[in-house]
């Protein structure tokens, strides 16, 4: 029987986390067209409470698991996670989905440097490496974009360049949540962490009811409620892999989730494969495979 390291379970789980993040992003795009911003957010977030309180339930949680040692933390990160999914989502609109999270990439870079400062996490050579690694792949797969934008209307021009700068926005405030997660999960509950975000997001969701919400038709609601579910698995998956291994650990991992998001991007909304995906790809998964090895052979760092 093959007993993991929790080093490796905190690894899977962040790249499940990713993978279930990506399939949200891919049905918040196809929505965004039909659905206002406040809305989307609305529903991914109230129907991430179906997975949450399963999730609470089933470990003996409910709802006792709620309860927090930091409340003033909850308030923080939830504060910083709702701006993070406004700018997120809003940035998914004017941008294809791989290139809205590519540059949401920029947090694992941030991630790491704020962990290393206020954490006292150890920035290995083999982290380090993965991390420079996979960026070095983000910016192989944004240059020709950033580069021929200029070639583009006025109108498309401004409307990337205001999706690229709610990308950056997006990358600063989840680095910010996510460095909270990782001091909240020393004392609270995996589920009441992600539960009470869900909710915080929710509510500033419905705050913008009165902005032109739509009635969704059947197929729109059901993707809505499939963001919802997908994105409560995603920060389940996520914030268990903060218990099990430190955020500069995990960091390098985020960038395989772009993977999932240029398929989308080729299958799903018809966009062809550029020449610097394929120089990207090597890059960005040795990046991945460097990280991964840490705990394999030991190296001063």
């Amino acid at each position: 029987m093959v007993h993991l390291h929790q080093d490796h379970v905190g690894i899977l789980l962040r790249v499940l986390s990713g993978f279930f993040f990506a399939t949200m992003i891919v049905t918040v795009k196809l929505v965004s067209v039909a659905v206002p911003l406040g809305e989307i957010v609305f529903f991914r977030s109230a129907f991430a409470l179906v997975p949450l309180v399963a999730f609470l339930w089933l470990r003996q949680e409910f709802p006792s698991g709620l309860r927090s040692q930091r409340p003033w933390l909850h308030v923080a990160r939830s504060v910083f996670g709702a701006m993070a999914t406004f700018t997120s989502f809003a940035a998914i609109t004017r941008l294809s989905a791989a290139e809205a999270t590519l540059l949401s990439y920029i947090a694992p870079v941030l991630l790491a440097v704020i962990a290393v400062a206020l954490l006292g996490e150890r920035l290995t050579i083999y982290r380090a490496g993965g991390l420079l690694l996979g960026l070095a792949g983000v910016f192989v797969l944004v240059w020709p974009e950033l580069s021929s934008i200029y070639l583009q209307d006025q109108i498309g021009e401004e409307q990337r360049l205001i999706g690229m700068a709610l990308g950056v926005i997006t990358a600063i405030l989840t680095a910010l949540s996510l460095i909270v997660t990782r001091i909240l999960t020393r004392t609270d509950s995996v589920g009441g962490i992600a539960f009470w975000f869900a909710v915080a997001t929710a509510g500033a969701g419905l705050g913008t009811l009165h902005f032109g919400w739509v009635i969704p038709d059947p197929r729109t609601f059901a993707l809505l409620a499939a963001a919802g579910i997908l994105g409560g698995c995603a920060h389940i998956a996520m914030t268990l892999a903060f218990r099990f291994a430190q955020a500069t650990r995990l960091a390098p991992f985020e960038y395989i989730a772009l993977i999932w998001l240029v398929l989308a991007d080729l299958m799903i909304f018809g966009q062809s494969l550029s020449t610097a995906f394929f120089v990207a790809l090597p890059l960005v998964l040795g990046g991945a495979v460097i990280a991964a090895l840490e705990r394999t052979k030991k190296l001063p760092g």
